[in-house]
């Protein structure tokens, strides 16, 4: 069952006729994918189900964003907003999320605008799918001790070259300590997202 930090007695399904829009948004990048509405009972079964349920305005019946395409969107948050009748669910989607088969219903590309966010999400990609041809897999198959050596090498090359003034050297081997870090993270189940938590703990 999907948790939810709200009751549902509390939403006001009155305003429009006993529905509630929906603001989908992709977990991930961010970006908004599309609007839909819900009724009690199709919400109960989102929650239920962890799959976004609406309810069709023009077809009149409950419709599981999917059922028909297989590109299902996968619950990962609902919040509720301040005057209770709007939600905001915040998912995994399977596929293209219009009919006409782009990634969001406002004809934006469904990625995020940070190059290092793309890159975690390719490193985590080579540690479920491995490829013969990929050093990224590689280092994982290699296991924990190999990354963690990398990590500490590429650290000691940085600091050697943070003594010098060439502006190159010093950022290629940034880049390198930033991906090795990445494939560690990755390798020890954890993201970028979570230990950016951390640091926004420590600043307040």
């Amino acid at each position: 069952m999907t948790p939810i930090t709200f009751q549902i007695e509390t939403i006001d399904f009155e305003k429009v006729n006993g529905l509630v829009p929906c603001i989908i948004q992709d977990t991930h990048t961010d970006k908004v994918l599309m609007l839909g509405y819900m009724n009690a009972e199709a919400l109960e079964k989102t929650i239920q189900e962890g799959k976004v349920c609406f309810y069709s305005r023009t077809k009149q019946r409950l419709w599981a964003k999917g059922e028909t395409s297989g590109n299902f969107l996968l619950v990962e948050e609902i919040r509720l907003d301040c005057d209770k009748d709007t939600l905001l669910i915040k998912v995994k989607p399977l596929g293209a999320v219009c009919h006409t088969g782009s990634d969001t219903c406002f004809q934006e590309a469904n990625e995020t605008t940070r190059f290092i966010d793309s890159l975690e999400q390719i490193i985590q990609a080579r540690k479920e799918n491995p490829s013969e041809s990929s050093y990224t897999s590689h280092l994982f198959q290699k296991g924990m001790n190999k990354i963690a050596q990398k990590v500490g090498e590429e650290a000691v090359e940085l600091v050697i070259e943070a003594k010098d003034d060439n502006k190159e050297l010093f950022l290629g081997e940034a880049a390198d300590l930033m991906y090795h870090y990445l494939v560690l993270l990755a390798a020890k189940g954890h993201t970028l997202e979570e230990v950016e938590k951390v640091l926004r703990g420590r600043h307040q």
